[in-house]
């Protein structure tokens, strides 16, 4: 019974660790602020990664998608907060610039965009959303 409380003990810790790690790879470079509308309305807000490149900005999300990327889906324009400014935009799925986006990802996140990447089963698939801003 003490090793099956050790080993319970154990794998707790090594879950416990593994979040942690994600938590601190996630909040340790720059973070943004994306704010999108649910189907009630409601105003929900992301912190995501960003990258720029030839003037403008880019968001990644995984092919498999996520709650805020069918939000952006559904909506003609977003607001984003970088740097305590928020400016709306128009987005625009770029999957042709995916292995750009991914090395530009790499080069600013560093150990916390491979560590998250191994997480998630990897960034091949990952899909690069532009931001133009609305004037």
């Amino acid at each position: 019974m003490n090793k099956l409380h050790w080993g319970i003990g154990i794998f707790v810790c090594l879950l416990l660790l593994v979040a942690e790690l994600e938590r601190m790879a996630a909040e340790r470079v720059e973070v943004v602020e994306l704010h999108t509308t649910d189907e009630s309305g409601e105003e929900q807000t992301t912190r995501l990664w960003i990258v720029d490149d030839e003037g403008l900005q880019y968001l990644r999300v995984g092919a498999d998608g996520s709650g805020w990327f069918n939000r952006i889906l559904s909506s003609n324009a977003v607001k984003l907060t970088r740097n305590g400014e928020t400016i709306r935009y128009r987005t625009v799925l770029r999957e042709d610039k995916s292995s750009r986006i991914n090395a530009l990802m790499q080069a600013k996140y560093t150990w916390s965009d491979t560590y998250i990447g191994a997480l998630v089963g990897g960034r091949n698939d990952s899909i690069p959303i532009e931001l133009h801003p609305l004037l």
